[in-house]
């Protein structure tokens, strides 16, 4: 059985090291004679974490490197990392050194239990309020666009069989969302807690505007639900609307002498406006997905490899043409 761990590497050159470190270290205490390899996924950092990723790789034959030509966020640089590993079963965590390296070993027993994917949970949340806040919404957004089970934390470190992976790589477009992509494969997954470490380095790289995006992303590219909400809104505002001017021919009828204000019309006006507009807006960014995947935008592109076999390299390539 191997392993494979997949890691999107950005603004980690002072950390990644320790990752992979611990990772082999680990390897060899807990899961010794089980065969692994290391995917590092260079998402265009800004830093020298690219340099750090090449000297692993040279130093470590089970490790290899990957990077992309510019910033295609976490998700497009894990499909990346996905399309080249080849471990029956695949780990995906982050460079921070927040995950739990020493938790991967119950993570491999769980899937070996007969769950297709097992998310690390963690008890106790060590990130700031926004992004707790940002963590919370996220995973609101899944339970009721994307189908996510009520009963199942999600987060960046987990485990997945390899067919789940293949299912998720046959996804080609521009906008990769994994938590919609492994929800609408299977509903077979579990958790573990493991806890969580305190950041090695530096703070997030998901700002407010990239978090928005992120679930912008994740709800216009797994679900047509708010198309749906729209049409519910629309209705709704239609049937207020009638309702509204019924009211004010009886109340002008009854009483004849009351003056029709204009600060009610005006505000009637500017909602109902307003909700067109929005709505207006969320088919547009539907149509604009349509457009630019039409348009074959890559999901990423891939600038270098490192310690990367070429009959890999090729059909990697020949996936994402």
């Amino acid at each position: 059985m191997m392993i494979s761990f997949v890691i999107p590497c950005y603004r980690s050159e002072n950390t990644v090291s320790a990752v992979v470190e611990e990772i082999i270290q680990e390897m060899g205490q807990s899961m010794e004679g089980c065969p692994f390899e290391i995917y590092l996924v260079n998402d265009c950092s800004p830093d020298n974490v690219w340099s750090v990723i090449c000297r692993l790789c040279e130093t470590y034959p089970m490790v290899h490197g990957i990077s992309l030509a510019r910033n295609f966020g976490q998700h497009s640089a894990l499909m990346a990392g996905y399309r080249h590993c080849s471990g029956d079963i695949i780990v995906s965590l982050d460079d921070d050194g927040q995950a739990p390296i020493e938790s991967v070993g119950a993570l491999v027993e769980k899937i070996n239990e007969g769950y297709d994917v097992v998310f690390g949970r963690y008890p106790e949340i060590k990130q700031s309020l926004f992004r707790r806040f940002g963590t919370a919404m996220n995973t609101k957004m899944c339970e009721v666009l994307l189908g996510k089970p009520k009963s199942i934390v999600s987060n960046s470190f987990f485990a997945m069989r390899r067919f789940i992976m293949d299912e998720i790589t046959r996804y080609e477009n521009c906008y990769p969302y994994l938590g919609g992509l492994i929800f609408r494969s299977t509903k077979n997954m579990a958790n573990i807690d493991v806890e969580q470490r305190n950041r090695a380095e530096g703070t997030s790289g998901y700002s407010i505007m990239k978090l928005l995006m992120l679930w912008l992303n994740g709800f216009t590219s797994f679900s047509v639900k708010p198309l749906r909400v729209a049409s519910v809104v629309g209705i709704v505002s239609a049937v207020l609307g009638f309702i509204w001017g019924i009211y004010c021919i009886i109340h002008k009828i009854v009483n004849p002498n009351v003056l029709i204000g204009y600060s009610s019309l005006a505000a009637i006006i500017l909602f109902i406006g307003g909700m067109i507009m929005l709505m207006l807006g969320m088919i547009g960014e539907y149509v604009g997905r349509i457009y630019i995947s039409i348009n074959n935008s890559p999901q990423y592109v891939i600038k270098e490899f490192c310690n990367v076999k070429e009959k890999e390299q090729s059909s990697a390539d020949k996936q994402i043409e």
